[in-house]
């Protein structure tokens, strides 16, 4: 089992680039399914996403789609100032459109909680959530809930596949769990 070292803490593989790659297909699958026949916009938030999406949307089979970019923050500092704010807005209307949010992680749902509102206030038809882990037990917005996730994670802080360890270790090809 492979580790990596970051800052003092270390960090164990949780999730090989194989296991990675069936659950993104299972989610690819299921959107698949669901959109056969539409045209979603896929809206990616940055930065974490992007290796997500990425893999996602290559796997995707029979989807005609568009996809944009998102950049959001909601912290200032170490603390979340419950309101979220646009570094890069979204570029393209969403007005009757069906929306697919892609997220790396989706814990608290305060993001999400946020962007969705935002997607029905400038009239998305529809508006659903993939993202490759989800904590539910940290989960605070019910309809934050993602309707296509790659795999749940419990409380641990993880890295790798896109997700950040204070903007490091986001090019990892596997999944890092902090070791207890």
């Amino acid at each position: 089992m492979r580790t990596i070292d970051e800052q003092g803490y270390h960090f164990e593989e949780w999730l090989t680039p194989e296991q990675i790659a069936k659950d993104v297909q299972q989610v690819a699958n299921q959107i698949s399914a669901d959109y056969k026949d539409k045209e979603p916009l896929f809206v990616v938030v940055l930065n974490g996403a992007f290796v997500f999406a990425a893999d996602l949307l290559r796997a995707l089979k029979d989807v005609r789609c568009e996809v944009t970019f998102i950049r959001v923050s909601s912290y200032w500092g170490l603390s979340s100032t419950g309101k979220l704010e646009f570094i890069v807005p979204l570029q393209q209307v969403v007005e009757n459109r069906d929306v697919i949010i892609v997220e790396d992680i989706v814990d608290t749902g305060l993001t999400i909680h946020q962007l969705k509102a935002h997607m029905r206030a400038h009239g998305a038809t529809s508006t659903r959530v993939a993202t490759m882990l989800f904590k539910p037990a940290k989960l605070e917005y019910n309809d934050a809930k993602p309707e296509y996730v790659g795999r749940e994670v419990s409380e641990e802080f993880v890295i790798g596949y896109g997700l950040d360890f204070d903007g490091f270790q986001r090019n990892l090809d596997a999944i890092y769990k902090v070791k207890q």
